[in-house]
């Protein structure tokens, strides 16, 4: 597991906060230290040394996170202070659920466990989701539960990373998987605009209205929190789907 809390725990100094580039930098160090991007399991999907049932067994387990995460964005939409907040917050969930004018991402992703060979009814069921996913995945959506809005609005903020990671996978999917039906890779190219939009706003948000030094620290140890949550779900997918 990657070095963590480092930049989270740093002392007091004295007293001041950071200025608002330093306390950006600070946040972005926090993915280029922990982002699951760098996670063995990760590393060995975007070598191509996956097996079919490693890449089954991801989704599978994934799709416990991607029902979670509307949840979780609706827990954070009923605690935002402003109705301008709210009406840039609730697309995530529209992103996510859907409504009459688009399918949303749990669609896309049980389109993409259907081109995997897993049956939609399979990855409904979440049979195949092991105990410790779905452990650190209730455990965000209780942090978003119980952390002040500005806490659970920073911790979203690992999509300040997803953006490369995602193009990246798209190709790598369609070059090292082509047992992979890029119809199914729809998810991921949503993301590719959504993201970069949401990190917009949220960041924004982040580094406008953290105006202490404790604020500032508080937000930088909520984004490491979501990064050891993302992380542990691949610890428990790898250990899970050995081969």
């Amino acid at each position: 597991m990657p070095q963590q809390g480092g930049l989270a725990r740093v002392s007091q100094e004295d007293g001041k906060p950071w200025s608002r580039e330093d306390f950006k930098e600070r946040l972005i160090d926090v993915g280029r230290s922990s982002y699951h991007d760098k996670h063995p399991f990760h590393v060995a999907m975007h070598e191509g040394t996956l097996s079919r049932e490693q890449i089954r067994g991801w989704v599978a387990n994934r799709y416990y996170y991607q029902k979670s995460v509307p949840i979780k964005d609706a827990v954070i939409l009923s605690k935002l202070p402003t109705r301008e907040f709210r009406r840039e917050w609730i697309q995530r969930i529209i992103d996510h659920d859907g409504n009459h004018k688009q399918e949303g991402g749990i669609e896309a992703w049980l389109r993409l466990g259907e081109v995997v060979g897993l049956s939609r009814e399979e990855v409904l069921s979440e049979e195949h989701v092991v105990p410790a996913v779905r452990f650190s995945v209730d455990a965000y959506v209780n942090f978003a539960k119980e952390k002040p809005w500005l806490e659970a609005v920073a911790s979203s903020l690992t999509e300040l990373f997803s953006p490369i990671l995602i193009s990246e996978r798209i190709k790598i999917l369609e070059r090292l998987y082509p047992w992979i039906d890029r119809s199914g890779l729809g998810y991921f190219r949503n993301r590719l605009t959504q993201a970069p939009r949401d990190t917009e706003f949220a960041l924004n948000v982040v580094l406008d209205y953290c105006k202490t030094l404790k604020e500032q620290q508080l937000a930088v140890e909520a984004l490491q929190f979501k990064c050891d949550v993302l992380w542990a779900q691949l610890d428990a997918i790898e250990k899970a789907f050995p081969d």
